[in-house]
């Protein structure tokens, strides 16, 4: 069943938050700062070691870099197109329209956990490559192996941050979910190059959701998604 793998993703999401909201309510603030604070690193280390795995590569006795002008060119205009949208803002009222809608008016982290949680779980190549091939093949092995992460992911964010994690699954439900109906249009440009391109930029979006976390909100992350579709677009160029 095409789709399939969108709908445990999501549920799995759920399933975390609600353990984390279970564990976290019974640790006392100090445990939960802690928590945070781990996960942030983790998140850090996370996406350091995606950009890296992608931008190295072993030539004889030498290592060798690349990708890095890709990167820096579709964060520029990725980020240059997310400002103009004001796509963060966008994903924050619907936070705050969330939070109204269930009666969490109180949870001054509602918003920040929300938008911190849907930027970890949608950002990354397992969420496109898992949605096409769920989409053709009807293959949801990548996105249960998703769902094992993120159900992990979520229950710690939500037990330092609060409920608001748990509502990431929409945001990966509708953006899985379109990636999966469109799966057949979009599967010829999902090539070997591309998919390097949106890891090496997906991880480095990862890293700033992860500082995000650490220091407080530095970086838009939100304004940066159409740095994504750039790099995806950069591997199509004669050179």
């Amino acid at each position: 069943m095409p789709g399939l793998g969108t709908i445990l993703n999501s549920l799995f999401i759920v399933a975390g938050g609600i353990l984390g909201l279970l564990f976290g309510s019974r640790l006392e603030e100090r445990y939960r700062e802690m928590l945070m604070k781990i996960n942030a690193v983790a998140v850090i280390f996370i996406g350091i070691s995606g950009a890296v795995s992608q931008m190295l590569t072993v030539n004889g006795t030498r290592l060798e870099t690349g990708g890095t002008m890709m990167m820096i060119a579709s964060l520029v205009l990725g980020g240059l197109v997310g400002e103009l949208l004001n796509i963060e803002h966008h994903m924050e009222r619907f936070g705050e329209w969330l939070k109204r809608k269930t009666g969490s008016s109180r949870d001054s982290q509602f918003v920040d956990a929300f938008v911190t949680a849907s930027l970890t779980v949608c950002i990354g190549a397992m969420a496109v490559v898992g949605s096409i091939e769920d989409g053709i093949a009807g293959n949801h092995s990548i996105l249960m192996a998703k769902a094992v992460l993120d159900l992990i992911v979520i229950l710690v964010m939500t037990a330092s941050l609060g409920k608001g994690c748990i509502f990431s699954a929409i945001p990966v439900a509708v953006f899985q979910g379109t990636i999966t109906l469109l799966a057949r249009l979009i599967s010829p440009f999902v090539t070997d190059a591309a998919m390097s391109n949106l890891s090496l930029v997906g991880s480095v979006m990862i890293f700033c959701v992860g500082v995000n976390l650490f220091f407080g909100k530095k970086v838009r992350v939100g304004n940066l998604l159409p740095a994504l579709l750039f790099a995806a677009a950069w591997s199509a160029l004669p050179f």
